[in-house]
Order: structure tokens, then C-alpha cells, then sequence
């Protein structure tokens, strides 16, 4: 059983990293649960979500020890670097996350998402650069039940970032190998 927890700002992709997840073990036959969180802001407020991604059916949507985090700012850092279970993973976006774990006992990709995604050509696929690292390192879904999955996340009218996506999520998965600590 996969337990993650996903935070950042609003407007992050934070909940549409949730739902890909959550849609994508529904598709490889998986039981799932996606719970969001929003801070009182809106837009830039912040964000976050819990995903469970099991063989077996999944006894709560909650999320307090998770095997992995995905965190997109400092706030989230803080918050939830010390909650990863000994053993998991922290997957950071070292764009604009300044700060370094003094755990040993976990593992850290340190994947500067928002500089790639620029040089991509689009800041809003940072998200899915960290999900395609998270993807490589954990092997728990293929690209193919991402990417189908993002058909249902995005509108119709946004499906032309499809190729975007694909090409930021397997930017993730090749800088993963190379950013391990």
C-alpha cells in the first residue's frame, strides 16, 4: 500500500496530481482514495491531498504517516518532511523549496520541477515532472494509466497539453535517477 500526500500552493496542480493518481489506479485496477485539503484561501492559499493506492481495499482515506510526500513549497516542507514514514520518500521541487533534510532515514529526490517545466516551455507542468520522478521511483503506475487519466482531469478544450504533459512527466522519471539522495 502506497500512502501519499501531496502539498503545495493552490494553482500548483496538487489536487490534479491527487486525481491522476487516484484515476489511475482506478484504471489498473486498484483500489484507491483521494481525500483534498484547502487552506481558507483560495487561489495561492494552501493545498494538499491524500491518495492511497492498495492491492486490498482501503480501510481510510486519512493520511497522517505517509510513504511518501510530494511537496511544492516551503510551507508544505515543513510541515510534512517529519511525517514520512522511516523508509519512504520525499520528493521535493527544489525550484523553490531552499531547505535540506537532516533525515537519513528516508529517501530524497531534490528535482528542480519549476525550472524544468520552463525550459518545457510551460511553469504549470512542475507538477508533472515531480509526478513522473515519484512514478520512476516508486514503480506503482504506468505512464499509459497517467496519461489516460489526465484525458479525465483535463477539460476537453485543455487536452492540447496532453503533449506537454507526457514529455514533463518523462522529464521526471529520467531526472529521477540522477538527483537521488
Amino acid at each position: 500500500m502506497e500512502e501519499i500526500l501531496i502539498a503545495g500552493f493552490g494553482g500548483q496542480g496538487v489536487m490534479s496530481m491527487g486525481q491522476l493518481i487516484a484515476y489511475a489506479g482506478m484504471n489498473e485496477g486498484k483500489y484507491v482514495s483521494w481525500l483534498p485539503s484547502y487552506g481558507p484561501e483560495q487561489r495561492g492559499g494552501t493545498a494538499n491531498c491524500a491518495v492511497v493506492v492498495s492491492e486490498e481495499q482501503v480501510g481510510s482515506p486519512l493520511v497522517s504517516r505517509p510513504s511518501t510526500a510530494i511537496v511544492l513549497n516551503n510551507p508544505s516542507y515543513e510541515k510534512f518532511e517529519p511525517l514520512v514514514k522511516q523508509g519512504g520518500l520525499l520528493v521535493v521541487n527544489a525550484s523553490l523549496i531552499s531547505k535540506a533534510t537532516e533525515r537519513s532515514d528516508i529517501k530524497v529526490l531534490n528535482i528542480k520541477a519549476t525550472e524544468h517545466a520552463n525550459v518545457l516551455g510551460n511553469p504549470k507542468v512542475a507538477n508533472m515532472v515531480l509526478l513522473g520522478a515519484f512514478l520512476e521511483e516508486t514503480g506503482i503506475l504506468s505512464d499509459e494509466s497517467i496519461l489516460e487519466a489526465l484525458k479525465k482531469v483535463l477539460s476537453p478544450e485543455k487536452h492540447s497539453l496532453l503533449g506537454i504533459n507526457r514529455r514533463a512527466l518523462e522529464l521526471g522519471r529520467s531526472l529521477a535517477g540522477n538527483v537521488k539522495i
